[in-house]
This record gives structure tokens, sequence and C-alpha cells, in this order.
């Protein structure tokens, strides 16, 4: 799934959700709906007037509360409308959801293990991250098909999520998507179009370098 090759020049901005108090608290939100924090919103808005320089031609955002409210403040400037998706949402990670990156490795320390091991886990019970990039690299491919020559989409989604479908959309093996670090709260990663597909441009941008806090950790 690494596009059409034709060379239309588009771009995806793939944009993860500002602060959640569960980010702070580094508890594994999988799908859970948690708002932003007031500092969470405050991180869109700053953000959200770098993404509009880009002048771009669509959002489409996962339909969770944190990603819509952080999708909401560049449609804002922007005036464009947004297109709510719940296969954008965060990977469902069962009985991880809610649990702290600690509680995590201690009970659950082979799962957790054999995850960052490269191997194909059901977190908690919940998906596999293929099963995820099936759901969410197919959404961003449509509406990118969508896009007029040299256009650009901003999808709002979830650090999990994002990783996945740049992994997919690029091309790479599944075990090579632990090699994409995780994303900043706010901060997004550029894939542009060539001639043979899809290249990664610009990766975890829009800040200073800054803690990696939630699902990713």
């Amino acid at each position: 799934m690494n596009g059409s090759g034709s060379g239309r020049g588009r771009r995806i901005v793939l944009w993860r959700h500002g602060q959640t108090a569960w980010n702070l608290e580094r508890r594994f939100q999988g799908s859970t709906d948690i708002e932003l924090t007031d500092a969470g919103v405050g991180q869109a808005r700053r953000a959200a007037r770098l993404l509009a320089s880009l002048k771009p031609d669509a959002i489409v955002a996962s339909d969770l509360r944190r990603a819509a409210a952080t999708a909401a403040e560049l449609a804002a400037i922007t005036g464009l409308g947004i297109a709510h998706d719940p296969g954008l949402r965060e990977t469902y990670a069962g009985a991880w959801q809610g649990l702290t990156h600690e509680e995590i490795v201690g009970l659950y320390g082979e799962q957790y293990a054999a995850w960052k091991r490269g191997e194909p886990v059901r977190r908690g019970g919940g998906e596999l991250e293929t099963e995820v990039a099936d759901r969410a690299a197919p959404v961003v491919l449509a509406h990118a098909d969508k896009l007029p020559d040299a256009g650009t989409l901003v999808v709002v989604s979830h650090g999990g999520t994002i990783r996945t479908t740049i992994g997919r959309l690029l091309g790479l093996e599944a075990h090579h998507w632990e090699g994409l670090g995780g994303l900043s709260n706010c901060c997004w990663s550029v894939l542009g179009e060539g001639a043979r597909g899809w290249r990664l441009l610009e990766h975890n941008a829009g800040t200073l370098p800054e803690p990696v806090l939630g699902d990713d950790a």
C-alpha cells in the first residue's frame, strides 16, 4: 500500500492530538475517550497556527474527543470542515487501557517485552498493530485520493495509529514499525508523494525535542 505511484505531489500531515491527563500520568489510553487538558488545547492552538501556513486542503480526524478537539483548532483557522472517522482511533488495548506504564510492565511484562521486540502481540487482548494499520491506512489513502495535485491532507489521530499508518504507507514490514520513534503531543509527521510512492519527509516535527508522553512510551 505504497500509494499509486502517480507522482501527483500530494502531502499527508499526520498530527498527534494535544496533551491529556492520562498522557501526563503515563496511562495507556488506547480507545478510551479522554479529553484534552487546558494545556493540550493550548498546544493544539499553537500547532494549528503553524499547520495553517501549509494551506491544507482537507482535514480528517479520529472521532475520539482528544483528536476531534485538536482538529477543531485547525478548522477554526482554515475554515475547513472536518471528516471524523472511527478508523483513525487509537489501538484498542483491552486490559492495558487505563494502566500506567509501570503497571503494564509489572502485570504484563512478558507481553510488553514481546511487543517491544517487534512480535505481533494483542496488547491486553486488543488489536494487533497490523489490524490498526488495516483500518487506518485505507482511511488516509481514501482522503488523500480526493486531494488536488500538490494538495495537502491533515490527519489528526493518535501516536500508535500514526506510527502504524506511516509504516504501512512506506511499505515497511510490521516488525520495523517500532523503529519510527513516537510523536510528542501535538507534533506531526509529513509524508510526501514521489514517483515510487510515499516518503517520510519530516517526523515528530513542530517543537524542540520534548518527552513523548502516552501510548507509544
